[in-house]
C-alpha cells in the first residue's frame, strides 16, 4: 500500500510538472506564432508598397523574437531600402547574406537590393559632403579674441614641424606662421579657407 501510494505521487507530481510545461510551452508557441503573423503580414505590406507600416511591424518583430530567422533580414533590408533607409538596409542586407551564404533563397535579389543600396548610400553621402562644402565654403572669419593671435595650428606653436617618415623624423621650419609660433587673425583666417601662402 505505501508502495502503491509513493508511485502514486511521484506520478503524480510528474504529471503536474509536465502539464505545467506544456502549458508554458503552449503559450510560448502562441507568441512566437503572433510574431511570426505579423512578420508574414510586414512582408506583405512591402509588397504593397506599404513601405512605413510594414517598417513598425519589422520593428516589432525584432524586438519581440529571439533568434532572428534569416528572411527577416532580408525583407526587412528590402524594406529599408525602399524607404531610403539606406545604411539599415546595407546592414541587414549583409547580414542576411552572411547567414545563408550563396545558398540563400533569396541570395540573387540580396546581392542585387545591397548593390543598389550601396549606390544609392554613396549618392546620399556625396551630397552631404557637398552640402556641407557649399557651408565650408563660405568667407566667413573667425574671431580670434582680444590679442588677435592664435597658437600655430600647423607647428602647434613650436615654429618646427615634425614628420614620421620610414628613415625616421624630419624636421622642418613652420613656413606658416613664420617661425613666430603664432599667427594673426588674418593669417589664421587665411589658413582656415586653405589661402595662406607659405612664407620662406
Amino acid at each position: 500500500m505505501k508502495q502503491a501510494c509513493i508511485a502514486l505521487l511521484v506520478f503524480g507530481s510528474a504529471a503536474c510538472s509536465s502539464f505545467a510545461q506544456t502549458t508554458e510551452q503552449r503559450i510560448e508557441d502562441q507568441r512566437v506564432r503572433s510574431v511570426r503573423a505579423q512578420l508574414d503580414s510586414a512582408v506583405i505590406l512591402t509588397d504593397m508598397g506599404e513601405y512605413e507600416a510594414a517598417e513598425k511591424k519589422y520593428v516589432y518583430a525584432l524586438k519581440n523574437l529571439k533568434s532572428i530567422p534569416s528572411d527577416l533580414a532580408y525583407n526587412f533590408g528590402r524594406n529599408s531600402y525602399l524607404i531610403g533607409n539606406y545604411a539599415q538596409s546595407i546592414d541587414w542586407l549583409n547580414k542576411y547574406i552572411q547567414l545563408k551564404g550563396v545558398s540563400g533563397q533569396y541570395y540573387d535579389d540580396a546581392v542585387q537590393w545591397l548593390e543598389k543600396a550601396n549606390a544609392a548610400r554613396l549618392q546620399e553621402r556625396n551630397r552631404e559632403a557637398a552640402n556641407a562644402a557649399v557651408i565650408l565654403s563660405r568667407n566667413y572669419d573667425v574671431d580670434c579674441g582680444p590679442t588677435g593671435k592664435v597658437t600655430c595650428p600647423v607647428c602647434n606653436g613650436s615654429t618646427v614641424v615634425i614628420k614620421k617618415t620610414y628613415f625616421g623624423d624630419s624636421y622642418k621650419t613652420c613656413t606658416a606662421c613664420s617661425q613666430k609660433g603664432y599667427l594673426n587673425c588674418e593669417d589664421f583666417n587665411k589658413l582656415l579657407r586653405g589661402e595662406l601662402k607659405p612664407n620662406p
